[in-house]
Order: structure tokens, then C-alpha cells, then sequence
């Protein structure tokens, strides 16, 4: 056998899982660059997303190359990625694209707390670092399971509408939505939860939301200053339980719409946080 056949073998010096996957990754969305920080493998990671900020390093650290719907092509590649990770069918055309130039994408669509635990999963034994990201993963799955014990114990459960987009009214995602339940609250709109898309998630009317009287409203307006004000002097919405005790509440989507590190971790405990105090109240 010559010695241009060997060279699918991991040369000596670099043997090891820090030899194995990916060496230099692309990552369009934040979740996937939160979560090889937390595994200790920034290092692989040679471009991120322009909307990153979790963990704040990574801005100062490595080059912008995506926004969301649109990324810089000709950058990505100039940066030698040998694996992009995005995120669902809104980055098909970027992956097409990239996959045309020769380049290895992986595209993850996790909408569920259990996909959001499969993606990390598939990432850190793809980085060599399974047992690692496990850890890693049972320490959030057990804090998760004492919030929901926690919340199991409340003698009332607040309704709770999370607005995902102000005009038109976009309703949470199933991720969020699960979160809520494990927090002690009930989704005002969950048949819309299981939608996957935006666009099948949309309250035309705000009627609906009146009629369904949230006790609890929170605002998470993807990348936009939630404004409780707006929201209150909307039209009719006076007489909604939320507006009348003023619990209207804004959780950052770097912490709640990152379907990642952050849902699970900071998201859900501001979320249980929110409902513990209105149950204070509300017994």
C-alpha cells in the first residue's frame, strides 16, 4: 500500500478525540458557538454569527461572517471552514450555497426542549466530546427537573402568553413554550406551539389574545426592545389580567429564542422567576 493510501490515518502526533471532527467550524447561528465554548473547543471555531453575544467573548474573538437569513459567502470561504453548522429551513439557501462551494454543512432544526438536548449532543461527539457534553447536559436536565418540581408545588398556574413578534402577534415556539410549563405557567396559545414556522404561528386578531386573558404577558421581540407601554395602550387590552396588575415582563431572545445553552440555562430561570413572584401574589 502507498503511502498517499494512508492518509486517511490520524497522524501520530494528533491522535486523540481533539484530532477527531471538525478542525475549523462556522457557526451561523449562536447556539452552536455557546455551546462549543462550554465544551472548551472555541478553538475550532473560525466565524460566527453578527447577532451572537453569548458567551460575549466570542464577538471580540472571532470574525463575523452571517447575519440570520443572509451570510457573507465569499468570507465564510476565504475562512476554510471544514464544517458550517446552521440552523432550520430559514438557512437552506446559505447551505445550499455552500454545499455548491464544496463546503460540509450541518443544519440542525431543533424546536423542542428534547431536539435542543439531541442538537448539543450530536455537536459534541462530532468535537470528541461526548462524555463532556453530557455532563454538561445532566446538570440542565436536573436543574430543569427541580424547576418543574418546584413549579409543581404552586397552587395556582398562571396563564401566560409569550409574544415572540409584535405586529403581526407571533405566539411561542414549542421550545418556549414547553419552558413555560416546566416554570409553573400555561401557554395561552400551545396548539399554536407545535407549529414549527413563524408564519403558522401568527394572531392576526388581537382579539384571540384578549379573549384567552393572560395573566402574565413577556415580550421577547427577536433582536427589538420589548415596550410594555405599546403593548398595554393597545386597544382593548386594558381588560386583560396582565395589563390590569402590570405583570408584562421582557426576556432578551439571546436568552429564551436561542434554541441552545441559553433556553435551558438563563431563559428557563427567568421564566420561573417571572411566575414564583405573580404566584406570590396569587395564591
Amino acid at each position: 500500500m502507498t503511502e498517499q493510501a494512508n492518509d486517511w490515518r490520524a497522524p501520530a502526533a494528533t491522535t486523540g478525540a481533539a484530532a477527531h471532527g471538525p478542525q475549523r467550524i462556522v457557526c451561523l447561528t449562536e447556539e452552536t458557538t455557546e455551546w462549543l465554548y462550554l465544551l472548551g473547543e472555541e478553538s475550532r471555531i473560525v466565524g460566527i454569527s453578527g447577532y451572537t453575544v453569548r458567551p460575549p467573548r466570542a464577538r471580540a474573538e472571532k470574525p463575523r461572517v452571517s447575519a440570520f437569513l443572509s451570510a457573507k459567502i465569499d468570507k465564510i470561504l476565504e475562512l476554510r471552514p471544514d464544517c458550517v453548522f446552521g440552523f432550520s429551513d430559514l438557512q437552506a439557501d446559505i447551505a445550499a450555497e455552500l454545499i455548491r462551494k464544496g463546503v460540509q454543512v450541518t443544519v440542525f432544526n431543533q424546536r423542542s426542549i428534547a431536539e435542543i438536548f439531541s442538537m448539543m449532543y450530536q455537536v459534541a461527539a462530532m468535537v470528541g466530546q461526548g462524555e463532556r457534553g453530557l455532563q454538561l447536559m445532566q446538570a440542565m436536565q436536573d436543574r430543569l427537573a427541580a424547576i418543574a418540581r418546584a413549579a409543581a408545588g404552586l397552587k395556582r398556574r398562571p396563564r401566560v402568553f409569550f409574544e415572540e413578534w409584535d405586529v403581526p402577534h407571533i405566539s411561542a415556539i414549542a421550545w418556549v413554550s414547553e419552558l413555560l410549563g416546566v416554570a409553573g405557567g400555561d401557554d395561552c396559545f400551545p396548539e399554536l406551539a407545535r407549529m414549527p414556522m413563524g408564519k403558522d404561528r401568527i394572531i392576526a386578531d388581537g382579539a384571540q389574545i384578549i379573549a384567552r386573558n393572560p395573566d402574565i404577558i413577556i415580550g421577547s421581540w427577536c433582536g427589538k426592545k420589548f415596550r410594555p407601554e405599546k403593548v398595554a395602550a393597545r386597544p382593548g387590552w386594558e381588560n386583560i389580567n396582565a395589563v390590569k396588575n402590570g405583570q408584562l415582563f421582557e426576556i432578551k431572545s439571546a436568552d429564551i429564542l436561542q434554541p441552545g445553552p441559553a433556553a435551558l440555562t438563563d431563559g428557563v430561570e427567568q421564566l420561573h422567576r417571572i411566575i414564583l413572584d405573580w404566584s406570590a401574589t396569587h395564591e
